[in-house]
């Protein structure tokens, strides 16, 4: 019997060998690559990459807004409390100040821009029975005095009150006492030394305010004492 052996076929001349294609798959450098062989038929796999480490928390690091905001916060409301338990004081001291500033002007000729307002109306209310050198030095003594009694406070207080109010009265009687002067011709707008006076309703709402403390506090002291 005759034995026939196969040969491989021959590429035409000329023609590129037919070529194997080669499967790559490209990994990390830092990723290890497993295979089960080193032929060309070997199979190349690639392990996922291991997840990025989360980044710490920052523990030390600077207040955050929110904290400023919070200590602003209680700052805040450190000063609001201190000023709400020394309201009073700080009331009836600020009054007392400008009380006592207005009548040491009245102590010095032409010092006070109403010194004559002042003047006038004292004399028609005195109906012109004592002299004008003599109304002013009361008035500067009176004035001074309540803002003394104001400042201090404790016993001169209620003294200094009653005073305050009953100057008040004679104030606001300029408005009706001095028309001309208080009242724009024609018109129901007060004029520059109107306005000065009517600008005295915010010290009356202040001692108001003192004033019903004053009392208060010592109703309730004589209650607590058993006098009241």
């Amino acid at each position: 019997m005759r034995s026939y052996t196969a040969e491989p076929s021959l590429p035409p001349p000329g023609a590129m060998p037919h070529a194997r294609p080669h499967l790559s798959i490209a990994t990390p450098a830092s990723t290890p690559v497993s295979g089960s062989g080193s032929g060309p038929d070997s199979t190349v796999a690639s392990v996922p990459p291991a997840p990025a480490p989360a980044p710490e928390r920052a523990d030390a690091a600077a207040p955050t807004t929110a904290t400023a905001m919070t200590a602003g916060a209680q700052a805040l409301n450190r000063l609001a409390a201190y000023i709400n338990a020394h309201s009073h004081a700080l009331l009836r001291v600020t009054v007392g100040i400008v009380f006592f500033g207005f009548g040491v002007l009245k102590l010095f000729p032409s010092a006070s821009p109403a010194e004559q307002l002042a003047v006038d109306a004292a004399t028609k209310m005195t109906l012109g029975m004592v002299p004008e050198t003599v109304l002013l030095l009361s008035l500067a003594a009176l004035e001074t005095a309540i803002g003394i009694g104001l400042i201090v406070g404790r016993r001169l207080l209620r003294p200094a009150l009653v005073a305050f109010f009953l100057h008040m009265g004679g104030v606001f009687s300029t408005l009706l006492l001095l028309p001309d002067a208080m009242w724009q011709p024609h018109s129901p707008a007060p004029t520059m030394e109107g306005q000065y006076v009517v600008k005295n309703v915010v010290l009356v709402a202040v001692c108001l305010v003192v004033a019903a403390h004053e009392w208060g506090c010592g109703d309730r002291s004589g209650a607590g004492n058993g006098t009241g």
